[in-house]
């Protein structure tokens, strides 16, 4: 069940310009644990920003080649991720990380986005990959030529931001509106807290190992059912590695302190989201209880979280690593992935 909070402003009356009001469908468990969507002052939600956006998000002219959109890193079918462990940008060039879900971005209180938290807005983040040399690379001065010599963007433009003129800022606007409005709130967990669904038994030991700091001790970083997020937005060094190719925060803030650490990941849709981490190296939820039970690595930076690392991690049972694998896995959200206001029109 959904609630919809509202994040718009009135129609103005400039002519040409009927700016409709729109609202992000807030699931009702959102609705009963955290706060309304974080929405711009000045970017509102409105049908003709979200529409525009969406339109951008599949357009493959926003690259260098015409080749790759936005939605070619971050496919519906796959969680608004990239099934790839690293995604090819133009020309076939692999990039760095994982594609990290777009979901429930709306609802990111500390802002800092992207695994290293290089992007302190949603519209500065969408900056980050179209002009990235090894993911769109194009540049803002040929997005905005196409969209002027385009048949019908320019009257989008105008009627979503009362702008002839259009520029980077309008560009990355009408992106972050539409991904705010993806949002994912209807697994069979949030069921079975509404009362409308029932877990496993082994869903339920899943549960209660996720929260157990003896067992899976998983609920720091990952929140617990009181945060319908699933994820703390905060960064940490997770035990991957004894030294760093990619230092993560720390390469961003060049705080030697934060080497190995990126931003925890939400939970949710994790059926979907494969490959793990931030670079993609595991394959399977199973390897990734796997490095909490057998195989964090100690590194100076290491969060204090990671506790176990002196015995390698949490050393959990078969049986308890399957329950486990069958909780996260009730996260997830067949009908976020097959919303068509998501979808390609």
């Amino acid at each position: 069940m959904f609630l919809l909070a509202s994040c718009g402003k009135d129609k103005d009356a400039t002519v040409g310009y009927t700016q409709t009001p729109a609202e992000i469908a807030t699931p009702l468990i959102f609705q009963q644990l955290i706060p309304e969507a974080v929405i711009p002052d000045n970017n509102p939600q409105t049908q003709e920003g979200i529409a525009l956006g969406k339109r951008l998000f599949y357009d493959t002219r926003l690259s260098l080649d015409n080749t790759i959109s936005c939605a070619s890193c971050h496919k519906p079918q796959e969680g608004f991720s990239d099934s790839r462990a690293l995604s090819l940008g133009v020309n076939g060039t692999p990039g760095t990380r994982n594609s990290m879900p777009l979901t429930n971005l709306a609802f990111n209180y500390f802002g800092n986005f992207n695994w290293d938290g290089s992007a302190a807005t949603l519209e500065e983040q969408h900056e980050i990959p179209i002009t990235s040399p090894v993911e769109m690379h194009s540049t803002f001065a040929d997005i905005t030529a196409m969209i002027a010599a385009d048949t019908s963007y320019p009257l989008q433009f105008e009627q979503a931001f009362n702008v002839t003129n259009v520029t980077k800022t309008e560009v990355t606007k009408a992106l972050s509106q539409f991904v705010r409005t993806m949002v994912s709130g209807n697994s069979k967990f949030d069921k079975y807290l509404l009362g409308e669904a029932t877990l496993t038994a082994q869903e339920q030991n899943g549960l209660n190992v996720f929260l157990d700091e003896t067992r899976g001790d998983c609920f720091h970083c990952h929140g617990s059912p009181t945060n319908p997020l699933w994820t703390d937005n905060i960064f940490h060094n997770n035990g991957l590695d004894a030294s760093f190719d990619d230092r993560g925060r720390g390469a961003f803030t060049g705080d030697p302190n934060q080497f190995g650490q990126f931003k925890s990941p939400s939970l949710r849709n994790l059926a979907y989201t494969a490959p793990y981490m931030h670079d993609g190296r595991f394959a399977t939820l199973e390897e990734v209880v796997n490095h909490y039970s057998e195989g964090l690595v100690f590194s100076d930076t290491i969060d204090p979280l990671m506790k176990a690392v002196a015995n390698g991690g949490v050393q959990l049972s078969d049986a308890d690593k399957a329950d486990l694998v069958a909780f996260l896995l009730s996260l997830s959200d067949p009908s976020f992935i097959n919303n068509p206001a998501y979808l390609p029109n």
